[in-house]
């Protein structure tokens, strides 16, 4: 991959200057190989890549817990298809409830409908789960938007479903059920986007959970609530509090990196 860095804000007092970092895949890599290196698509044609603190399952570990069979049995019979996007019509009927739902749930503004067929167009959604009540015959209660790269992963992106259904807290078993999906399809991970926030850690309730810290996995949940409740005066891996979570110290946290620069001599 080719890794771009894009200036952030900056803050010259503190010689904080920061740069987000995108990756552009080269061949032969596919979309798994910037999903395991820790980057998420930003572009619906997979072209560019941002790196983010993003959640994944290890799905050839994942039991459920029993807080996972509870929100499964409340939700009572849920059944999920995986459908071809090709294969799936998007109604005006459908296209509008998700609209709706994103306007409710996401904020004003923040999925368009511009935005939302970009998605739909791309590459970033190569399928959707569909889920139903009762039977697989039964009503469809909600989809997932998903990208598919089997066996390796599957990226569960944006989920739609009535924010006034009768079964209890719908969201979290169709979350919940595309786990136990992903892992009976043999799949090796199941990537759930990003938490920087609290109210994301319901996203964390799968275990094994991982999150990509800047140079590596980890399944410590301490730190991970660390990096939610506080906010570093500079860079975070100058913070001592936060070295206390490296194993290793920052020559560890190095060695552990995914990353390697080699610099060719410029003409």
């Amino acid at each position: 991959m080719k890794l771009v860095f894009s200036e952030a804000v900056a803050d010259p007092v503190r010689y904080v200057y920061p740069y987000a970092v995108w990756a552009f895949p080269e061949p032969p890599e596919t979309p798994a190989d910037l999903f395991a290196a820790g980057f998420l698509p930003s572009a619906p044609d997979l072209s560019r890549f941002y790196l983010g603190r993003q959640l994944r399952v290890v799905l050839s570990e994942w039991r459920a817990t029993s807080e996972n069979r509870r929100v499964l049995r409340k939700a009572g019979d849920l059944h999920c298809e995986l459908v071809p996007r090709d294969a799936f019509e998007v109604t005006p009927e459908r296209r509008a409830a998700w609209l709706a739902f994103a306007e409710e749930r996401f904020g004003a503004g923040v999925m368009p409908p511009a935005r939302l067929d970009r998605l739909l167009a791309g590459r970033v959604i190569s399928h959707v789960l569909v889920f139903r009540n009762g039977s697989p015959d039964g009503a469809e209660c909600g989809v997932a938007l998903l990208y598919l790269e089997a066996p390796r992963m599957a990226y569960y992106y944006y989920a739609f479903y009535d924010l006034r259904s009768a079964t209890p807290h719908l969201g979290m078993a169709m979350m919940t059920r595309a786990v136990a999906w992903a892992r009976e399809s043999g799949l090796s991970h199941l990537h759930l986007g990003t938490c920087y926030t609290e109210k994301a850690l319901y996203k964390t309730q799968f275990e094994p959970m991982e999150f990509f810290n800047g140079h590596r996995w980890s399944r410590n949940p301490e730190e991970l609530r660390h990096l939610l409740r506080t906010r570093p005066e500079t860079h975070r891996l100058e913070s001592a509090e936060y070295q206390a979570y490296l194993e290793g110290g920052l020559a560890s946290a190095a060695s552990s990196s995914p990353f390697r620069v080699r610099l060719s001599a410029s003409d």
